[in-house]
């Protein structure tokens, strides 16, 4: 353990998270044979209300029947303010040897997914369950984000945290022309030019939150996932949002549409250009080790631990990638 950061229980590769309705068995049956990382079955919001245990059921079959390969398979849960989510996770725990995680949606305070945590040891001892259940939870919410750090530190089962600008927009009242999309009346006018015009710059609303998820997943060992762009019409609108998404530090994404899958999987994994340059430093970084030196020079530029560090992380994504395509 290190002491200035969590390593991460559970690797994996989670740059595409693609959302599949479990009242939908064809999109299902679909979504086993997609090129996504993750597949989340969901039983909350893309499910109506009378759908709600036959979702579940479909979700159970689902995961006992289809040939799901390597996938790294999750199931939605209802939120905890609905009275479906002690049957939602009963009766999937119980009954699912395959299931990898549990999807948590509106987690507001640490103690939301402490008790899950007490509910799953409990299924998972009186099953005499092998494997240990991984936990994804969902920022949504105000008091959501007031508390993301120590949500962050709430249970050893937590993998990953998600940012939801949907629900998160309506429970700040922030007005969102698109989920996922910005405002364009957040911006800013640059100072005037010669002629006394000034430029407008449309602005990141979503930013700040984002950097805030993004450090504290960081901090405890966490990937960061940034949250789902619902015009799916829109690959401009998109890749634009994933690439700052990918910039900021997110390791993939949530995804409402098939389509979206090649370009999550393309912007949040390395570059080979990346790939090759991030090489080329541990190589340096190693033989300056042989030869003594705490810093090296590359291609004039100085490079030091900070340096293989990055570098580190982006082969070890790379490495994971190239895994999974054999």
């Amino acid at each position: 353990m290190s002491f200035t950061s969590f390593e991460p229980v559970i690797q994996r590769l989670h740059r595409s998270e693609l959302a599949v309705p479990a009242s939908n068995p064809k999109m299902i049956e679909k979504a086993s044979r997609c090129a996504a990382d993750v597949v989340f079955l969901d039983l909350e919001d893309s499910v109506a209300p009378d759908d709600k245990a036959r979702a579940r059921q479909n979700a159970i079959s689902a995961l006992n029947d289809i040939d799901w390969g390597g996938r790294t398979v999750s199931v939605r849960v209802n939120g905890l303010d609905t009275h479906y989510t002690y049957r939602d996770v009963i009766e999937v725990v119980a009954a699912c040897p395959r299931l990898d995680m549990l999807f948590i949606p509106k987690i507001g305070v640490a103690a939301d997914v402490y008790a899950l945590d007490v509910l799953v040891t409990q299924i998972e001892v009186e099953q005499g369950r092998s494997k240990r259940i991984g936990f994804e939870v969902m920022i949504e919410t105000a008091l959501g984000l007031c508390n993301v750090e120590s949500i962050a530190q709430s249970s050893r089962r937590l993998e990953a945290m998600c940012f939801g600008s949907g629900d998160f927009a309506a429970s700040t009242g922030a007005r969102s022309t698109t989920i996922g999309g910005l405002n364009p009346d957040y911006g800013v006018l640059g100072e005037p030019d010669a002629g006394g015009r000034r430029a407008y710059f449309q602005a990141d609303p979503w930013h700040a939150a984002q950097a805030r998820i993004v450090v504290a997943c960081r901090a405890y060992g966490l990937r960061p996932l940034d949250g789902p762009y619902s015009d799916f019409n829109d690959a401009d609108g998109f890749r634009a949002s994933s690439k700052r998404a990918a910039a900021l530090g997110f390791e993939g994404r949530m995804l409402i549409h098939p389509s979206q899958i090649d370009g999550a999987n393309d912007i949040f994994s390395p570059a080979a250009d990346e790939v090759a340059r991030a090489r080329r430093i541990v190589e340096a970084m190693a033989q300056g080790a042989r030869d003594g030196k705490g810093a090296v020079s590359l291609d004039g530029r100085m490079i030091d631990i900070a340096n293989i560090r990055m570098a580190q992380r982006l082969l070890q994504k790379a490495d994971a990638i190239a895994a999974a395509k054999r």
